[in-house]
């Protein structure tokens, strides 16, 4: 019976994290997530709706280089903080 009982948690966990999409892992569970802007582009604003993840982009201008953006939660109590990074690239 007990071993019942544990394969079954680990069933219905592996559902649960399966499921998620790597932005409601980052959110929800504490993970890690990379997001790969277009060529040329720069980021300048970011949020989250429920569980979908929102950034705003814009043209890079001339002279601009491409950089990195790691945003980071800070829970209330250090659990299960999740971290998005954002990556720009420049492409010719």
């Amino acid at each position: 019976m007990k071993k019942f009982a544990a394969m079954a948690v680990m069933i219905i966990i592996s559902c649960l994290t399966l499921g998620c999409t790597e932005n409601e892992r980052a959110r929800a569970w504490g993970g890690k997530s990379t997001v790969e802007l277009k060529c040329n582009q720069k980021l300048f604003d970011v949020t989250w709706k429920n569980a979908d993840l929102w950034f705003a982009t814009r043209p890079m201008r001339a002279g601009e280089e491409a950089e990195r953006y790691t945003f980071s939660e800070s829970s209330n109590w250090g659990m299960m903080e999740g971290t998005v990074t954002f990556v720009e690239s420049v492409c010719k």
